[in-house]
C-alpha cells in the first residue's frame, strides 16, 4: 500500500488533497515571498487520526509539518522538503469550559475569537488576540507564541496556556501541564509553546481563561509626528500606568484603514495612537485623564474618546483588520516583527524611514506600540523580481538595527524560514547547539518540521534537510 492510500485510509478520501491545483493553496502562508506545495495535504478530526498520520510518515520515510490557519507571517508552515502538510482545521471543537477553575480545553483548529466569543455571556475571555484573531487558530498561536494588543497588559501566548496535548514525531501522545496553577518538574508547556512545530504537533490545548474587565476607556490620540506619539508611549509607561493597550498607525496605513472602514481618521495627521485601558470602572476616567494629559504635553493636537461599544469597536476593527486594507496600497506586502526597547522607538521607526528611502519602498507602520513590537509593513508587486530583492534587503536592514538597539528579530511571528539567518547573530554557537540537542530529544529525525528556525551551515550545523521519497 503505497503511503497516500494508507493516508486516504486514516483520513478519509474528502481530507485528503493531492492535486496541483489544490496543493497551491497550501504552498505559503503569510510571507509569500517563499513558496513550496506539499505533496500530500491530509486534514485529520481527531489525535488518534493524527498519530496514525504521523507514523505512516515515518515508516515511508517521509517528512511532515502541522499547519493551522495559514495567518503566520515568517513561513513556519512552509512545506521546505515537501512531503505531507497535517492541517489541523478540522480539529475545531471547544471541548471544556470549567469557570470555577479558570480554564477551557480546545483542540488545535479553534479559531481564537471563538474562544472568546463562547465565553463573553459568562463575563470572561481569551485574552491573547493577534490581529488574525478572526482567523487564526489557537494552535498556530501556540507554535509562535503569539501577541496582539492587549499582550501588553495581559501577556503573550506563552503566559495563557496551562497545558498541551503533543503527538511527538515518533507518534507517541504526551501530555504536558494541566488545569493546576503549578506542576512539579520542568515546564514543559512553556518549552513547547513557541517552538514552531518542531518538537512535535500540539493537537490539544489547556488555556487559561480571564475576566473580563468591568469597564474600558479608550481614546484615540492624534499626531504631527511619529516621534511625537512615540515620545508619549515611553511617558505613559514612564508614568506608572499599564494600559490594555497601546498601538500606533502611521499615515500611510490610516489612508487605507480610513478608505476601507470610514472611522474618521484625520488623513493630515503623521500617526495616530489607540490608548485603552480597562479595570474596574473606579479610577478609570483619572487614568484616561492622566494618559490624555500626557499626549498633549507630546504634542497631540487631539484627544478623542470612543463614546460606547460602537466606537471602540469601530477603532479596534480598523486596528485588526489593518493588514487587510493594505491591499488598497499595494499588490503585496512584506510585514516585519522587530521588537526594541520602547525608548528606542523614535530611533527605529526613524531607521525605518531611511531605509526605505534607500531602497526606494515605500513601508507603513502599525505595531503594538507598547511593547516595543513593531510590524513595518514594505509594499513591493512579487511579479517583480527586483522589487523582490529590495524588499528583502530592506527587511535586513531593519531587523539588523533592530539587534543594535538591543532588540530582537521577532516578538510573535517566529523565525520559520525568514529569519533563520538572524539566529547566529542573536544566539552564540553554544547557545544554538544546545538548542538543537533540545530539539534532537523531541524530534531526533528531524523529520516533524524540518529546515525550520536553524540554519544549516556557518556555526551551527544540523542535519540536512529532509528531502521527499518515492514512497509517496
Amino acid at each position: 500500500m503505497s503511503l497516500i492510500e494508507r493516508l486516504r485510509a486514516v483520513v478519509g478520501r474528502d481530507a485528503l488533497l493531492t492535486s496541483p491545483s489544490d496543493l497551491l493553496v497550501y504552498e505559503c502562508d503569510g510571507y509569500t515571498i517563499e513558496k513550496k506545495t506539499p505533496d500530500v495535504v491530509v486534514f485529520p478530526t481527531s489525535t488518534e487520526q493524527v498519530v496514525e498520520v504521523v507514523k505512516a510518515c515515518n515508516e515511508a520515510g517521509v517528512p511532515f509539518l502541522p499547519r493551522g490557519a495559514g495567518t503566520s507571517l515568517a513561513g513556519g508552515c512552509l512545506p521546505v522538503g515537501g512531503g505531507v502538510m497535517i492541517t489541523l482545521t478540522r480539529m475545531k471543537r471547544i471541548l471544556e469550559i470549567n469557570l470555577r477553575d479558570r480554564c477551557a480545553v480546545v483542540e488545535a483548529g479553534v479559531v481564537n475569537e471563538w474562544l472568546s466569543n463562547r465565553l463573553r455571556p459568562d463575563g470572561y475571555h481569551y485574552a491573547p488576540d493577534p490581529s488574525s484573531q478572526k482567523a487564526c487558530t489557537i494552535g498556530g498561536n501556540v507554535a509562535t507564541n503569539s501577541g496582539g494588543p492587549h499582550t501588553l497588559k495581559y501577556g503573550v501566548t506563552v503566559n495563557h496556556v496551562m497545558g498541551l496535548e503533543l503527538v511527538l514525531p515518533d507518534g507517541r501522545v504526551a501530555q504536558t501541564g494541566g488545569p493546576t496553577e503549578d506542576n512539579p518538574g520542568y515546564d514543559l508547556t512553556g518549552v513547547i509553546v513557541g517552538s514552531e512545530g518542531t518538537f512535535g504537533i500540539a493537537t490539544k490545548a489547556t488555556v487559561r481563561i480571564t475576566r473580563s474587565p468591568e469597564a474600558y476607556r479608550t481614546l484615540l490620540g492624534v499626531f504631527e509626528t511619529i516621534d511625537d506619539a512615540t515620545n508619549t508611549i515611553s511617558d505613559i509607561i514612564g508614568a506608572g500606568i499599564i494600559p490594555g493597550a497601546l498601538e500606533l498607525l502611521d499615515a500611510l496605513i490610516l489612508k487605507a484603514v480610513e478608505e476601507a472602514f470610514r472611522c474618521g481618521f484625520p488623513l493630515d495627521a503623521g500617526a495616530v495612537l489607540i490608548m485603552e485601558v480597562d479595570g474596574l470602572e473606579a479610577g478609570l476616567d483619572a487614568d484616561a485623564e492622566r494618559i490624555t494629559e500626557i499626549a498633549r504635553r507630546n504634542g497631540a493636537r487631539e484627544v478623542r474618546r470612543a463614546n460606547g461599544d460602537a466606537e471602540r469597536a469601530l477603532l479596534w476593527k480598523a486596528r485588526k483588520q489593518a493588514f487587510g486594507a493594505v491591499g488598497r496600497l499595494a499588490n503585496s506586502y512584506c510585514t516585519q516583527d522587530g521588537v526594541v526597547p520602547r525608548t528606542k522607538l523614535p530611533h527605529i521607526l526613524r531607521e525605518i524611514q531611511r531605509i526605505g528611502a534607500q531602497y526606494n519602498i515605500k513601508i507603513a507602520n502599525v505595531f503594538h506600540a507598547g511593547d516595543g513590537n513593531i510590524h513595518p509593513i514594505l509594499l513591493f508587486d512579487e511579479r517583480d523580481a527586483d522589487q523582490v530583492k529590495r524588499v528583502l534587503a530592506a527587511s535586513h536592514d531593519i531587523l539588523d538595527e533592530c539587534l543594535r538597539c538591543g532588540g530582537s528579530v521577532t516578538g510573535e511571528h517566529g523565525i520559520g524560514v525568514e529569519k533563520i539567518d538572524f539566529m547566529p547573530k542573536l544566539f552564540t554557537p553554544e547557545d544554538l547547539g544546545m538548542m538543537l540537542r533540545l530539539r534532537q530529544a523531541f524530534n531526533p529525525e528531524n523529520r516533524c518540521s524540518p529546515a525550520k528556525m536553524f540554519p544549516t551551515a556557518g556555526a551551527c550545523i544540523e542535519p540536512s534537510k529532509a528531502g521527499r521519497r518515492a514512497a509517496l
